[in-house]
């Protein structure tokens, strides 16, 4: 039996793929580093209050990215989602020196939702589901085998920002001080973009997909890819935002391109297929974006900057500055 996390390939991104891979065995998880904090801790989030009684040792992360932030506060979850289904499951470049060659168990893929027999097996002693669409039945249901962190409060599915989702897991792991030195790290570095480029401060930007002909995604400002371009320094079209509405995505066809005819246009795509597709529809050729080549395309693979924009986590962030600011400039 499968979990379902509302999660869909349109709302979050991805390469669409649906081959189950084979389970991974069990690793144990790190230690967390530095001085133990002091349990029980209470966190509040979007289905109520969840206390932690003791240090935990077995996590598992159903949300598609909440491993990110409990790997960089020093704790290597058993069990996780898998979004993108690089294999092995721990060599996303940003993460893999955090794995250290230790595999978790997937739980699930992105479409398919979690198994959750896979996951009573692991017999987890707390689970996140902070990156995800998990409801009250849900969250009841989970609750019942460990202590559950579901989404932040004030946010629609998949549209926390990550300083909160960081946040939301150091509390939750007695690592509150250690999550917000990593934030400041992070707010400093696109301090620094934004003070080298003040340029993009003047400028509008969106973040795009196309996953089939004649059908276009617009993310809005509350989504972690949009977020990403906003911190950079660019500013988020309002109609995108609105059109969404509780959606983190705008979705259109041809006729709603116009849309995109901002400064600069970014595309995640699963590669040059989707961009020789997107670039010969008949109405984008018109766009002065297109025709003054400010669009810029990004795969989720080969190199996986486009993953690392999707993740947008306190691991992926420092990635995808270094490689997405000089692709930009250009």
């Amino acid at each position: 039996m499968a979990l379902s996390l509302t999660t869909t390939a349109a709302a979050c991104g991805g390469s669409g793929t649906t081959a189950e891979p084979a389970a991974p065995s069990v690793s144990a998880p790190a230690a967390a580093p530095g001085t133990p904090a002091a349990f029980p801790v209470t966190v509040d989030h979007l289905h109520g209050t969840t206390e932690i009684k003791a240090r935990p040792q077995r996590i598992v992360t159903i949300g598609l990215s909440d491993h990110e932030p409990v790997l960089a506060l020093g704790y290597k979850p058993v069990g996780v989602v898998d979004w993108f289904q690089v294999t092995p499951f721990s060599n996303w470049p940003w993460a893999k020196d955090k794995w250290a060659g230790t595999e978790p168990t997937v739980l699930g893929l992105r479409e398919d939702g979690v198994k959750f027999e896979k996951l009573v097996g692991l017999k987890p002693d707390l689970i996140f589901a902070m990156y995800s669409g998990i409801q009250k039945e849900q969250y009841d249901k989970l609750s019942k085998i460990a202590p559950v962190v579901a989404q932040p409060k004030g946010y629609d599915p998949y549209a926390a920002p990550w300083q909160d989702l960081t946040l939301l897991a150091g509390r939750a792991l007695g690592e509150e001080a250690k999550a917000k030195e990593l934030i400041q790290g992070i707010s400093d570095r696109f301090a620094e973009v934004r003070k080298e480029n003040p340029q993009w401060g003047k400028l509008t930007a969106v973040a795009a997909d196309s996953f089939k002909a004649g059908q276009y995604s617009a993310f809005q400002k509350g989504d972690p890819k949009s977020a990403f371009l906003a911190e950079m320094g660019f500013t988020i079209p309002e109609e995108i935002t609105k059109r969404a509405g509780t959606s983190n995505v705008a979705e259109f066809g041809s006729e709603g391109l116009n849309m995109l005819d901002v400064d600069r246009l970014v595309w995640l795509t699963t590669g040059k297929e989707p961009w020789e597709r997107i670039k010969n529809d008949k109405v984008y050729k018109e766009l002065k974006v297109a025709k003054e080549a400010r669009d810029l395309f990004l795969t989720y693979q080969d190199p996986p900057i486009g993953a690392a924009l999707s993740f947008n986590t306190v691991l992926s962030i420092p990635y995808a500055i270094d490689q997405v600011t000089p692709l930009i400039k250009k």
